[in-house]
């Protein structure tokens, strides 16, 4: 948006220019929702611990705007960290489900992604990405809460330049 700045004097200008922001409600949107994310506590197994430190006092998640909720209707955020089973792939969906839009994903650790240690068993569900659209990916096992925060980073750019795009990213 272009502001009409004729009859001013060019300090005056220069001092709108300056302090006068100007931007679209789509991007301001963007940038309140990826400033508080409400990730749905979904962990299943050892990932689940870091992610658990990550929210604690020396991480502090809060600070990012994360806050983590315990009903899938106040989330808009699920992390999945831990090894998915083929027997909880349909309960994680339903949970995905009762997600209110706009939602996102994060696949923490090597079995969220891709099936980790147990990728030849069964009963393991190789990467959450074939039950739910991920986001992002956070590769480890366990992925430490740096990367986890690095991963959260991640997603409120993708967001952002979502917002600011208008249209949807698909794998990060």
């Amino acid at each position: 948006m272009e502001i009409n700045l004729e009859g001013l004097l060019p300090e005056e200008k220069k001092e709108l220019e300056r302090n006068v922001l100007t931007t679209t409600l789509e991007q301001v949107k963007g940038w309140a929702r990826s400033n508080s994310l409400w990730p749905l506590t979904f962990g299943l197994a050892c990932c689940a611990i870091e992610m658990m430190g990550t929210g604690g006092s020396h991480y502090d998640l809060d600070r990012f705007g994360v806050m983590f909720r315990a009903s899938p209707r106040q989330a808009d955020l699920m992390i999945v960290a831990g090894t998915v089973t083929k027997k909880m792939g349909p309960l994680l969906r339903r949970l995905y489900d009762q997600m209110p839009e706009p939602k996102w994903v994060i696949a923490m650790g090597s079995c969220a992604t891709a099936g980790g240690p147990y990728v030849k068993s069964y009963s393991v569900v190789k990467g959450v990405d074939q039950i739910v659209p991920v986001d992002v990916y956070i590769p480890g096992c366990p992925p430490n809460p740096a990367a986890l925060i690095y991963g959260i980073n991640k997603l409120q750019e993708k967001i952002r330049y979502e917002a600011k795009t208008g249209r949807r990213v698909t794998h990060q």
